[in-house]
């Protein structure tokens, strides 16, 4: 039987039409996900912090168990988007992340909320997002020809951006007025709508025969190869891994830093937390001008040094007006990291055989994101030895060996990454 004609795979030189508006319903899915996405990124620790009384050590679970999904699945999940249908993957991953977010409201309504339901619920996420994110990053080149990657790489984080910058903002009003856990209502949603949109988009075009012929293993070993073995997307990685150490202990350290050592309020800490998706936002803007300029890979080498120098001014944020150190280090900081990440994935999706594509996004999302719960419950247990400023000292040190693992490798060299 032949498939709809709204679901048949797309051929871009055939249908332009049709293929920019499976972009942009990809993009509005995205979009819409991620605003619900950041308000949760504010909600969920509140939520443990306010309600449950949890320590910084405690409020680092929550990080690490989320992240902690890929190094649980993140190599198969490579095979398993290439195995299954993707179209169908990606809805069904939205609607498991939905169904577990919405357990805890429910949770505090009947009065029995608790920090194991609060951990236990990001695991789930953590695992429906390691397969989603992998296939999302497949999807897109199957909606985009090659030669708009890198402006509609730079486009969706942007958006992403934007939605950081007002998220947070709006989670932490939300917070105040609705509580914590009924906030998270609006990621449900979120989720749902997102569904709904992806279940609209054209099926991507089928796996290559012979790999679906290797056993998973092969099949994971043929992505890890890939990977290691590239002159660029090996150095490229290994900054990834760094950069997202130092942010996954971010991500747990400083809503406890700000609440706790500062004493921001819960409102003024997502606007906080939300100068980093300023920053990301006018990263992802001026990428393709500074790539075009003096070229990707110096791009790269600049933006990672700045990033790390810029972080140390966080830890010299003081109560009040003391607070615009904090906002202007998280800003840059979160700018240089979009750089870095626009312009290594697009490296990897114009370089990569079609084939590979989802091992090696699945690769190298699980070397790099896999380091995100161990910088998480480091900054916890630092925290908790030394307090919350000196483990942001020691963290925005540890920043810099982003910049040295660029600076030390052949992209010293060149002008651009291809």
């Amino acid at each position: 039987m032949t498939a709809p004609q709204d679901v048949k795979p797309l051929d871009p030189a055939a249908d332009r039409p049709r293929y920019a508006s499976a972009f942009w319903r990809y993009w509005t899915a995205s979009t819409i996900s991620g605003v619900g996405d950041a308000i949760t990124t504010v909600a969920l620790p509140l939520v443990a912090v306010s309600v449950l009384h949890a320590s910084s050590l405690q409020v680092s679970f929550l990080t690490a168990a989320q992240y902690a999904a890929w190094l649980a699945i993140g190599l198969p999940a490579g095979v398993i988007v290439q195995r299954l249908p993707l179209r169908g993957t990606q809805v069904a991953m939205d609607l498991i992340r939905a169904a577990a977010l919405l357990s805890v409201p429910v949770a505090a309504a009947f009065g029995v909320l608790h920090l194991a339901q609060l951990v236990l619920v990001a695991l789930v996420i953590g695992l429906a997002t390691v397969v989603f994110d992998v296939g999302n990053s497949t999807f897109l080149p199957s909606v985009v020809s090659k030669e708009e990657l890198t402006a509609r790489n730079s486009l969706t984080s942007a958006s992403a951006s934007a939605t950081q910058l007002g998220g947070p903002s709006l989670g932490g009003v939300l917070v105040q007025l609705l509580g914590g856990a009924f906030t998270l209502v609006f990621d449900v949603v979120s989720y749902a709508v997102s569904a709904v949109l992806l279940r609209s988009l054209p099926r991507p075009a089928t796996a290559r025969p012979e790999a679906r012929g290797q056993s998973m293993q092969a099949q994971i070993k043929e992505g890890w190869r890939f990977v290691t073995r590239h002159p660029v997307i090996r150095p490229c990685v290994a900054a990834a891994t760094l950069a997202n150490f130092t942010c996954g202990a971010f991500m747990a350290l400083l809503p406890v830093f700000l609440v706790r050592t500062l004493h921001a309020p819960a409102g003024l800490v997502g606007v906080l937390i939300a100068t980093e998706g300023l920053g990301s936002l006018l990263g992802a803007t001026l990428t393709p001008r500074l790539a075009g300029r003096i070229g990707s890979a110096r791009t790269i080498l600049a933006t990672t040094l700045f990033g790390a120098s810029a972080a140390l001014l966080m830890p010299l944020a003081g109560s009040g007006w003391g607070l615009l150190p904090f906002a202007l280090g998280n800003l840059c900081f979160g700018s240089s990291i979009v750089v870095l990440s626009i312009l290594t994935r697009t490296h990897r999706q114009t370089v990569t055989p079609t084939g590979l594509l989802p091992r090696v996004m699945a690769t190298v999302r699980f070397i790099s994101w896999g380091a995100v719960p161990f910088g998480a419950l480091t900054a916890g247990a630092t925290a908790g030895a030394l307090g919350n400023r000196q483990a942001l000292w020691l963290i925005c040190a540890i920043a810099f060996l982003t910049p040295l693992a660029v600076w030390t490798s052949a992209i010293r060299r060149m002008r651009d990454l291809t």
